[in-house]
Protein backbone atom coordinates (compact mmCIF):
# COMPACT_ATOMS: atom_id res chain seq x y z
CA UNK A 1 0.00 0.00 0.00
CA UNK A 2 1.26 3.23 -1.05
CA UNK A 3 1.40 6.52 1.56
CA UNK A 4 2.08 9.19 -1.27
CA UNK A 5 -0.02 9.56 -3.83
CA UNK A 6 1.02 7.46 -7.37
CA UNK A 7 -1.58 9.20 -9.68
CA UNK A 8 -1.72 12.64 -9.60
CA UNK A 9 -4.60 14.70 -11.90
CA UNK A 10 -3.64 18.11 -13.06
CA UNK A 11 -3.57 21.38 -15.18
CA UNK A 12 -0.47 21.46 -17.27
CA UNK A 13 2.17 24.01 -17.48
CA UNK A 14 4.25 23.32 -21.16
CA UNK A 15 7.67 24.38 -21.08
CA UNK A 16 8.80 23.62 -24.96
CA UNK A 17 12.26 24.53 -24.61
CA UNK A 18 15.07 22.02 -24.83
CA UNK A 19 18.42 22.34 -22.35
CA UNK A 20 16.78 24.53 -19.68
CA UNK A 21 19.65 24.10 -17.09
CA UNK A 22 19.78 24.79 -13.43
CA UNK A 23 21.01 28.43 -13.54
CA UNK A 24 17.51 28.65 -15.57
CA UNK A 25 15.72 27.34 -12.98
CA UNK A 26 17.46 28.69 -10.31
CA UNK A 27 19.64 31.40 -10.65
CA UNK A 28 23.24 31.22 -8.93
CA UNK A 29 22.20 34.88 -7.38
CA UNK A 30 19.76 33.22 -4.86
CA UNK A 31 21.70 30.10 -3.99
CA UNK A 32 21.95 31.90 -0.56
CA UNK A 33 17.96 31.26 0.14
CA UNK A 34 18.07 27.60 1.44
CA UNK A 35 14.88 27.53 3.23
CA UNK A 36 12.42 25.51 1.12
CA UNK A 37 9.50 28.46 1.88
CA UNK A 38 11.67 31.21 0.64
CA UNK A 39 12.88 29.47 -2.99
CA UNK A 40 9.02 29.74 -4.74
CA UNK A 41 9.57 33.06 -6.00
CA UNK A 42 12.62 32.68 -7.90
CA UNK A 43 11.64 29.82 -9.56
CA UNK A 44 12.42 30.24 -13.72
CA UNK A 45 13.93 33.33 -13.12
CA UNK A 46 16.51 33.26 -15.87
CA UNK A 47 14.47 31.46 -18.12
CA UNK A 48 13.33 33.97 -20.75
CA UNK A 49 9.53 34.25 -21.10
CA UNK A 50 8.60 32.63 -17.63
CA UNK A 51 9.75 34.91 -14.97
CA UNK A 52 6.06 35.25 -14.02
CA UNK A 53 5.77 31.52 -13.49
CA UNK A 54 5.69 31.41 -9.49
CA UNK A 55 2.65 34.15 -9.55
CA UNK A 56 0.84 32.11 -12.44
CA UNK A 57 1.53 28.29 -11.46
CA UNK A 58 -1.07 26.94 -8.63
CA UNK A 59 -0.32 24.00 -5.69
CA UNK A 60 -0.67 20.94 -7.54
CA UNK A 61 -0.03 21.97 -10.77
CA UNK A 62 2.09 19.57 -13.31
CA UNK A 63 5.09 20.73 -15.68
CA UNK A 64 5.73 19.44 -18.42
CA UNK A 65 9.98 19.94 -20.00
CA UNK A 66 11.60 18.82 -22.75
CA UNK A 67 14.66 17.23 -23.16
CA UNK A 68 17.75 17.09 -21.18
CA UNK A 69 15.71 19.22 -18.05
CA UNK A 70 18.22 20.43 -15.47
CA UNK A 71 21.40 19.67 -16.85
CA UNK A 72 24.15 21.97 -15.57
CA UNK A 73 25.09 22.12 -11.75
CA UNK A 74 23.96 19.87 -9.18
CA UNK A 75 22.34 22.85 -7.13
CA UNK A 76 19.62 21.06 -5.28
CA UNK A 77 17.28 24.82 -5.18
CA UNK A 78 16.51 23.64 -8.97
CA UNK A 79 14.81 20.85 -7.64
CA UNK A 80 13.40 22.35 -4.36
CA UNK A 81 11.70 24.88 -6.09
CA UNK A 82 8.95 22.73 -7.97
CA UNK A 83 8.30 21.52 -4.01
CA UNK A 84 7.94 25.13 -2.74
CA UNK A 85 5.65 26.06 -5.50
CA UNK A 86 3.57 22.82 -4.73
CA UNK A 87 4.53 21.13 -7.83
CA UNK A 88 4.28 17.55 -7.64
CA UNK A 89 4.94 15.77 -10.27
CA UNK A 90 7.92 16.94 -13.52
CA UNK A 91 7.58 15.20 -16.92
CA UNK A 92 10.09 15.66 -19.25
CA UNK A 93 11.59 14.33 -22.50
CA UNK A 94 14.94 14.00 -20.80
CA UNK A 95 16.64 15.21 -17.65
CA UNK A 96 19.96 15.94 -16.77
CA UNK A 97 21.70 13.60 -14.63
CA UNK A 98 22.65 15.58 -12.41
CA UNK A 99 19.45 16.87 -12.08
CA UNK A 100 17.45 13.83 -12.40
CA UNK A 101 19.58 11.92 -9.50
CA UNK A 102 19.09 14.99 -7.06
CA UNK A 103 15.17 14.73 -7.98
CA UNK A 104 14.85 10.93 -7.59
CA UNK A 105 17.09 11.53 -4.21
CA UNK A 106 14.81 13.74 -2.57
CA UNK A 107 11.62 12.30 -3.38
CA UNK A 108 10.32 14.35 -6.12
CA UNK A 109 7.96 12.65 -9.01
CA UNK A 110 10.08 12.69 -12.18
CA UNK A 111 8.75 10.72 -15.29
CA UNK A 112 10.20 10.55 -18.31
CA UNK A 113 8.49 10.66 -21.47
CA UNK A 114 10.13 10.36 -24.86
CA UNK A 115 7.66 12.23 -27.53
CA UNK A 116 6.33 14.59 -25.03
CA UNK A 117 6.93 17.79 -26.82
CA UNK A 118 4.99 16.53 -30.12
CA UNK A 119 1.66 15.39 -27.93
CA UNK A 120 -0.32 17.69 -28.92
CA UNK A 121 -0.32 18.79 -25.53
CA UNK A 122 -0.67 22.60 -24.57
CA UNK A 123 -0.49 24.28 -21.09
CA UNK A 124 -3.82 24.92 -19.24
CA UNK A 125 -4.81 20.64 -20.69
CA UNK A 126 -5.25 18.89 -17.94
CA UNK A 127 -3.56 15.01 -17.62
CA UNK A 128 -3.72 12.06 -15.33
CA UNK A 129 -0.28 10.28 -14.95
CA UNK A 130 0.43 7.07 -13.15
CA UNK A 131 4.22 7.04 -11.97
CA UNK A 132 3.84 3.54 -11.50
CA UNK A 133 2.88 2.05 -15.23
CA UNK A 134 4.09 5.50 -16.49
CA UNK A 135 0.56 6.39 -17.99
CA UNK A 136 0.14 9.99 -19.24
CA UNK A 137 -3.55 10.92 -20.25
CA UNK A 138 -5.47 14.12 -21.40
CA UNK A 139 -8.84 12.66 -21.97
CA UNK A 140 -9.73 16.00 -23.61
CA UNK A 141 -7.86 15.61 -26.36
CA UNK A 142 -7.80 11.74 -26.28
CA UNK A 143 -3.61 11.75 -26.03
CA UNK A 144 -2.43 8.65 -24.37
CA UNK A 145 1.14 8.83 -23.73
CA UNK A 146 3.47 5.97 -22.37
CA UNK A 147 6.25 7.17 -20.55
CA UNK A 148 8.91 5.34 -18.19
CA UNK A 149 7.51 4.22 -15.16
CA UNK A 150 9.02 4.29 -11.81
CA UNK A 151 11.43 1.64 -10.91
CA UNK A 152 10.94 -0.45 -7.98
CA UNK A 153 13.98 1.86 -6.19
CA UNK A 154 12.81 5.04 -7.30
CA UNK A 155 8.91 4.67 -6.26
CA UNK A 156 10.54 3.22 -2.61
CA UNK A 157 12.87 6.09 -2.80
CA UNK A 158 9.73 8.60 -3.75
CA UNK A 159 7.22 7.11 -0.95
CA UNK A 160 9.77 7.52 1.71
CA UNK A 161 10.39 10.82 0.91
CA UNK A 162 14.03 10.57 -0.03
CA UNK A 163 16.91 8.89 0.13
CA UNK A 164 17.84 9.48 3.63
CA UNK A 165 14.48 8.38 4.26
CA UNK A 166 14.73 5.38 2.58
CA UNK A 167 18.12 3.97 3.93
CA UNK A 168 16.33 4.33 7.75
CA UNK A 169 13.87 1.44 6.16
CA UNK A 170 16.57 -0.40 4.45
CA UNK A 171 19.24 -0.79 7.38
Amino acid sequence: MYAKPRIFKGRIWLVDKDNIDTDMIFHNKHLHITKLEEMAPFTFGNLDGWQDFPQKAQNGDLLLVGGNFGSGSSRQQAVDCFEALGIPVIIGESFGAIYKRNAINAGMALLECPGLMTSGLASGDEIEVDLETGKIVCSAKSIELQGKPFSQVQMDIYQAGGLFEYGKTVS
